[in-house]
């Protein structure tokens, strides 16, 4: 089972992508901003992170900056899952440290198939 740390602060967001990840068979955990967020994935060590980037407290660029400066996170995978949808903002998630982007709001029939590909980026079974 993947473990995966969702870190969004609006409860609808966080309540459904919780329900697509689960009922996907994934372990979800959430956090509602990015100090909690940063707590959780040192408590944790998720697979996976799936990272709003504005968040209260440390935002999401900040927060990927810190997992990807600390040697025990740095491998794991961060998604930006952001209404940030300008041009420039994609690449601004890629080079605060995150490794791929989801723009919100998300597509429900094809979300947890685009998270299967940072989970599972060679195609291979999980």
């Amino acid at each position: 089972m993947v473990k995966i740390l969702v870190i969004e602060d609006n409860r609808d967001n966080l309540d459904l992508v919780v329900f697509l990840l689960q009922r996907a068979g994934h372990e979800v955990l959430s956090a509602s901003d990015g100090s909690r967020g940063l707590q959780a994935v040192a408590e944790h060590m998720p697979d996976l992170v799936l990272l709003d980037m504005a968040l209260p407290e440390i935002d999401g660029w900040t927060a990927a900056e810190k997992l990807k400066e600390d040697p025990k996170t740095k491998n794991i995978p961060i998604v930006a899952l952001t209404a940030h949808t300008l041009p420039g903002d994609r690449k601004r998630a890629i080079n605060a440290g995150c490794d791929g982007y989801i723009a919100k709001p998300i597509n429900v029939a094809t979300f947890t198939d685009e998270v299967a590909e940072f989970i599972n980026p060679a195609g291979e079974n999980v």
